[in-house]
């Protein structure tokens, strides 16, 4: 006769509770993803191999494009400041756009909604968004900007978080304000390994909590000075500037550091479960001319209002979180990375406020998602002040078509035969699909005010 086995009740109870354990810890895992945010300084995707470049290396950033995801049809504001403002905050720049080199102090950014929802914040790099106006030019916006410490994130690491004539060095011997204090101890050393290197302290001492850092690069901006890896920086020379001789030194120390980023990652047991985000902030400066595999020479167009200067790369690397190896092509703005990384992180949208953009998680994961019909740019780099001809523009664009508002005469333009939009498209002698695609675009572009 073979025995009857009655389970111990508490064995049952003792086993459904690790269980229960186990599936709470791996719902933890997968929904608190660590999440990465780098921003370069000036780099359109002509500079990157992934994209087609030739002219420089960038072993790191191509390798984790071919891991991961790359957005092929990614868009910025074409000037650093409104991108930036933009990113921080989910919202066009008609919005919250005060004055060039401020951030609304006012505002809310993601380093507040990053803490408040339980995560680890840092920022490290570049600011920019206090106090940028000389005292003879527009002195009125002088220290009306967000300062870093209001910023929400738990800890800040920066360059120029006061005026600009303050600045000093942002490369060689940079002057640096860490959580309140300015570093003495910066000779001869170079800003961007110290930026990284506060960025990789935090990540170790923030491994075992889910953590969120931005890092706004100041390399590849100008000055185009040399690297720690250039000869002139050996021989003493750190302070010379030459976009001819440096520009391709700057963009490899780039990939570089986001190499040593990623080694960290790895170094911790934490890559698997970091979503690393890669974006730029406008397109490559107009010194620099890049080639392209096919033969193309292309001239940087930061500033412009065509896609040299808003054509941006957009790489991300998430292990746990991507169906990897991937092109998307889908459009992106700068207002979709607060609801993607929200959602990345389960982290509901705040319902007091107004947010832009569209999550393109569903696509890194392989789905189809809900993509963009067209990205809106609001570029107005001096608000009230038109200096250097540097007046508005404000355009809406798809995959194939720009048009501009009254800032731009209403013109409309088929960027895919005419990238440099010269030669604005005659309605009356378009197709009708030219004729709807407008009719669509200036519908969408009147919605595009408070």
């Amino acid at each position: 006769m073979v025995p009857t086995l009655i389970p111990d009740t508490e064995m049952i109870k003792n086993a459904l509770s690790l269980l229960c354990l186990s599936a709470t810890l791996a719902y933890a895992v997968s929904d608190r993803p660590n999440v990465i945010l780098i921003m370069a300084d000036d780099l359109g995707i002509e500079a990157l191999g992934c994209y087609g470049g030739a002219s420089y290396n960038t072993p790191n950033l191509d390798r984790l494009a071919a891991e991961g995801v790359r957005f092929d049809d990614a868009h910025s504001v074409p000037l650093c400041t409104p991108t930036r403002v933009a990113l921080m905050t989910g919202k066009y720049n008609f919005r919250n756009w005060l004055a060039f080199g401020i951030l609304d102090p006012e505002a809310k950014t993601f380093g507040h909604w990053f803490s408040e929802a339980g995560y680890k914040t840092c920022i490290s790099g570049k600011w920019q968004l206090r106090s940028y106006n000389p005292p003879d030019f527009q002195p009125e916006w002088r220290n009306r900007g967000m300062r870093a410490e209001d910023s929400g994130f738990h800890e800040y690491f920066l360059w120029h978080t006061e005026h600009t004539e303050d600045k000093a060095s942002r490369f060689p011997d940079p002057r640096i304000q860490a959580n309140g204090k300015y570093l003495t101890d910066t000779k001869s050393q170079y800003g961007p390994d110290l930026y990284v290197d506060y960025v990789n302290d935090f990540i170790e001492r923030n491994q075992e909590e889910p953590f969120f850092v931005y890092y706004p690069m100041a390399l590849t901006h100008g000055p185009f000075n040399p690297t720690p890896d250039s000869e002139a920086w050996r021989n003493g020379n750190r302070f010379e500037s030459s976009p001819d001789k440096y520009f391709g030194d700057m963009v490899e120390y780039m990939d570089k550091l986001i190499g040593r980023i990623d080694s960290k990652l790895h170094d911790l047991g934490i890559r698997h479960n970091t979503m690393l985000i890669f974006y730029s902030d406008n397109g490559t400066p107009k010194e620099v001319v890049s080639k392209m595999r096919d033969g193309r020479a292309i001239r940087g167009g930061k500033g412009e209002n065509n896609r040299r200067g808003t054509h941006v790369p957009l790489i991300i690397n998430w292990p746990a979180g991507q169906a990897g190896g991937r092109v998307v092509s889908d459009l992106v703005d700068t207002t979709d990375f607060i609801p993607s990384m929200f959602e990345a992180a389960n982290i509901p949208l705040p319902t007091d406020e107004i947010f832009d953009g569209h999550s393109f998680i569903p696509q890194l994961r392989g789905e189809k998602g809900n993509p963009r019909d067209w990205v809106f740019i609001h570029h107005d780099p001096l608000p009230g002040h038109n200096k250097k001809g540097r007046s508005i523009s404000r355009w809406i664009q798809d995959k194939r078509y720009q048009l501009f508002d009254e800032t731009g005469d209403n013109q409309f333009y088929d960027f895919t035969t005419d990238p440099e939009l010269l030669y604005p498209i005659d309605l009356k002698k378009a197709d009708a699909e030219t004729r709807a695609a407008h009719t669509r675009l200036k519908k969408a572009l009147s919605k595009m005010h408070n």
